[in-house]
């Protein structure tokens, strides 16, 4: 009967190429926990503390599963958090200076951070080319403003 072996180093191997395609696809998420845990079971490997392959295998297995189901869900939560916490927020009460005339609830186009936006005026009266706009809020791409 034929005894399979795999050295340390393929471990090492295969983790990093599972890091490096984590990497090239973005915002999955898996690869990284089973490169992780390929690598530790390398480094466990080269010091003689992982065991036969069939205990490596499932020494792997495990790793690459208890990571992938406890830490993905907050790593996704604490990456988006950032994603959604952008300066987009920060644009409600800003000036925007309107680039045509608007009237009471048209839309129309203003200048707002260097970029034209759509905008809404939802104020009491319309607004002229060229004047200043305050911002009152932002739903998608379009600026919800109203007079100084």
């Amino acid at each position: 009967m034929e005894v399979w072996n795999i050295a340390w180093w393929h471990w090492l191997v295969a983790g990093i190429l599972l890091l490096v395609l984590e990497l090239v696809t973005p915002g999955a998420l898996f690869l990284i926990f089973f490169g992780v845990a390929a690598v530790i079971v390398g480094i466990l490997s080269a010091v003689s503390l992982s065991g036969p392959l069939w205990m490596q295998i499932v020494l792997f297995a495990v790793l690459s599963l208890v990571a992938l189901f406890t830490l993905r869900g907050m790593l996704l939560a604490r990456l988006h958090s950032r994603l959604l916490t952008r300066d987009i927020d920060s644009i409600a009460g800003e000036t925007a200076i309107m680039l045509e005339d608007v009237a009471m609830g048209g839309v129309g186009k203003a200048e707002l951070r260097g970029a034209a936006w759509s905008a809404r005026n939802v104020g009491l009266s319309p607004i002229a080319n060229g004047q200043r706009c305050t911002v009152v809020k932002v739903e998608g791409l379009t600026l919800w403003v109203s007079e100084e």
